[in-house]
């Protein structure tokens, strides 16, 4: 039995997404750029799924374009807007890459965070300045980091964009948030939006990119006209179908699955932080409170008040004089199934570029963990992962 606790890289695929899927797959396969009667039948089920996908993001049925998940959301924010009026691309140094990337590879900006992992917002209006030849053509803040948690304060964002750059467009990576947050409404100022399926319970490979009316991007992929030719290339019908239900059951789950899996994550990464020495909660405890003294990580009352402004279902933790990769085998061998915040190239094993841009030291960072629960989290999932942990990182740092 595995205990999953890795439900911010992907959930498992709701019963009634999969349910869906099937006949669309087997049966009722057209393809829905047809006339026949097959895939007439299949472009009903594509309005059906953008009528439920608007609906779910607070968006008209055609300010929807489906995708194949984030990243490809993410670039055709930032590429195609780039494309459609040449200029200079903002985001923030915590951006998951399918963002940061295509900014840093056009030669944009980057703004700070602080310790907590929030937008420095004086550095964003220094960002926002542009010059007179050279615009500020598309502005990046993801609405809930994949990594921390932290949500980031969109509404001030928006306010700063609209006076200091008021011909950019404003993008918001919210592929973390759907489960946790009405983005209906969070995002309702934002001219285009990226979610994708797999993060909600839907299937891998098909997302959604929301470009508000008068607010198009030109498109990365030409070729058969999809999607009012903003997206060329056949659709995943039973995909996009899947993801339209596990959006509607996220959305109607969401009232009372928040506060159960809030209490969930806070009996977690309290049980953890209260027994063992050398841990820190990012986005709670901050690097200038990194001292063997400092009692502020144990302080419950302060650590489920800085919580509210994480969403509802990652523990993200930095394990002192410990790394890493150790302790994800030894957590495996027990079926507690988690991830870690560094990426590896070329051999060269790297922090988490979130951590580094927190100011988190090199090695602490080295030691992070991300523990991320889901509709499907149960008790059982958080006993065995605070029965597994402590004595995992004893072993590791008697070791060492």
């Amino acid at each position: 039995m595995a205990f999953y606790l890795d439900n911010a890289a992907t959930t498992g695929i709701r019963p009634s997404a999969l349910e869906v899927m099937v006949p669309l797959l087997a049966e009722e396969f057209g393809n829905p750029s047809g006339a026949h009667r097959m895939a007439r039948a299949a472009n009903r089920v594509l309005d059906d799924a953008r009528e439920t996908m608007a609906a779910c993001l607070g968006a008209e049925p055609g300010e929807i374009i489906f995708t194949s998940g984030g990243t490809e959301s993410d670039n055709l924010a930032i590429q195609g807007s780039l494309t459609a009026r040449p200029g200079i691309a903002v985001c923030s140094a915590i951006e998951h890459h399918a963002v940061l990337d295509p900014v840093e590879h056009a030669g944009g900006r980057v703004v700070r965070v602080n310790e907590d992992g929030l937008v420095d917002l004086d550095h964003l209006a220094d960002c926002l300045a542009g010059s007179e030849d050279v615009p500020v053509s598309v502005v990046s803040i993801m609405l809930a980091n994949n990594e921390t948690g932290v949500i980031q304060p969109l509404d001030q964002i928006e306010r700063l964009v609209r006076k200091l750059a008021p011909e950019a467009l404003l993008h918001t990576d919210a592929v973390q948030a759907m489960c946790w947050l009405d983005v209906a409404e969070l995002t309702a100022r934002a001219d285009l939006v990226s979610v994708s399926a797999h993060k909600f319970g839907g299937p891998k490979g098909v997302g959604v990119m929301v470009a508000r009316s008068g607010k198009n991007v030109e498109p990365l992929f030409r070729g058969g006209g999809q999607e009012r030719g903003r997206r060329g290339g056949t659709h995943n019908v039973a995909g996009i179908a899947a993801m339209a239900v596990a959006a509607k059951e996220t959305v109607a789950e969401r009232a009372t699955q928040v506060p159960r899996v809030s209490e969930l994550r806070d009996r977690l990464a309290d049980g953890i932080v209260s027994t063992v020495e050398g841990v820190f909660e990012t986005g709670v405890t901050s690097p200038a409170e990194l001292q063997p003294s400092d009692s502020t990580k144990n302080d419950k009352a302060k650590n489920e008040a800085k919580r509210i402004n994480k969403i509802a279902n990652i523990c993200h933790l930095c394990f002192a004089d410990v790394e890493s990769e150790a302790l994800l085998f030894l957590l495996e061998k027990d079926d507690i199934m988690a991830s870690a915040a560094s990426s590896c190239s070329s051999g060269a094993i790297e922090p988490s570029h979130v951590l580094t841009a927190m100011g988190f030291d090199r090695q602490l960072a080295f030691g992070s963990l991300r523990l991320s629960l889901g509709y499907g989290t149960t008790e059982a999932d958080v006993e065995a992962a605070l029965n597994t942990i402590p004595p995992a990182v004893q072993r590791l740092r008697e070791r060492a």
